[in-house]
């Protein structure tokens, strides 16, 4: 393997865990207030479609992205309603909001365009365009710096850097603001937190809005990426998603390294359909099956002790 081919990889990586690593901040905000959101393969699915569609219909992505961000903030809001208002299970609320994103998003689809609930493709302003950096052709000439900056730094979409950006900005308001350190004490300890006067349902509903918010980008992304939506094209991303929040322990740069490390592995799926060992060639199943069995190896513990907030999955009932 070259060095050009490594990084070809390196850039399909970062293309990859950008929805995977937006919809784990959105999931680590709401967690961290305490509200498990299983509902995030919903709120990405209805993103997908809502900017897809209000992209092909308007002829803007800009249009579209916000669209996706307010179909992303209306399942977040009905999430927040069946669980922090009227105190329901937290994981039925999120998995009914999963079986009606992927249900709805095809019966609207077929209403709309019929086109068996795909939408149209998306093209040029319907699409988000690569951002080429300053110096780029300059430098792509110099030996190991060149290509490393012109395929793996630049070239990518806004939201590619967006998401990036937002990695150092959550970190801040988490740990180095008041709004983070009360949001982070009401998922673990909602009771002394409603004692200081500090309402625990408002701060859970804005963690929930900030997870809209970073779900409908992670959506828009992935819509702009396929050039428009098709029947349950977040496959599973947002379930991959919790499972790299949990590996990264419910931190910020950590989530950034952990859904990385599945985008290398979904490229590496991608890129080489199948391998072989000497006599043993691994099948194309397997290699595609990567970032799913990683999943699995989390969830099953393999990978350290992970310890969520205290309070998270449980209403919180004010006491008089």
């Amino acid at each position: 393997m070259d060095y050009l081919t490594i990084i070809q990889i390196l850039d399909s990586s970062v293309r990859l865990a950008t929805p995977l690593l937006l919809t784990c901040l959105a999931g680590l905000f709401s967690e961290r207030a305490g509200v498990v959101d299983i509902g995030l393969e919903g709120k990405l699915l209805a993103a997908a479609f809502l900017s897809s569609a209000a992209a092909a219909v308007t002829g803007s992505i800009w249009i579209g992205l916000l669209a996706g961000i307010a179909g992303s903030l209306a399942f977040s809001m009905i999430h927040g309603l069946a669980s922090i208002t009227f105190k329901g299970d937290q994981l039925i609320s999120g998995v009914a909001l999963n079986f009606l994103a992927a249900g709805l998003t095809v019966v609207v689809g077929q209403s709309w365009f019929q086109l068996g609930g795909r939408t149209p493709s998306l093209n040029g302003a319907e699409r988000f365009s690569p951002w080429t950096l300053p110096f780029s052709e300059a430098l792509a000439k110099i030996p190991v710096i060149g290509p490393a900056y012109d395929e793996l730094i630049s070239g990518h979409t806004a939201l590619t850097y967006l998401a990036l950006l937002s990695v150092p900005l959550s970190w801040w308001v988490l740990y180095r603001s008041r709004f983070g350190l009360r949001l982070r004490a009401v998922g673990e300890n909602p009771s002394a937190v409603d004692t200081a006067g500090i309402s625990v349902v408002r701060l859970r509903y804005a963690a929930l809005v900030i997870a809209g918010v970073l779900c409908g980008l992670a959506g828009t992304y992935l819509a702009s990426l396929a050039a428009g939506f098709v029947k349950d094209m977040s496959a599973g991303r947002g379930y991959i998603a919790l499972a790299a929040l949990i590996f990264a322990k419910w931190r910020p740069w950590y989530a950034l390294w952990a859904t990385l490390l599945f985008g290398l592995l979904e490229a590496i799926g991608n890129r080489y359909q199948s391998i072989a060992l000497g006599d043993i060639v691994i099948p194309v199943q397997f290699m595609q099956a990567l970032p799913y069995i990683l999943t699995v190896i989390i969830l099953a513990g393999f990978v350290g002790k992970a310890i969520p907030p205290r309070a998270s999955g449980q209403s919180y009932v004010k006491e008089r």
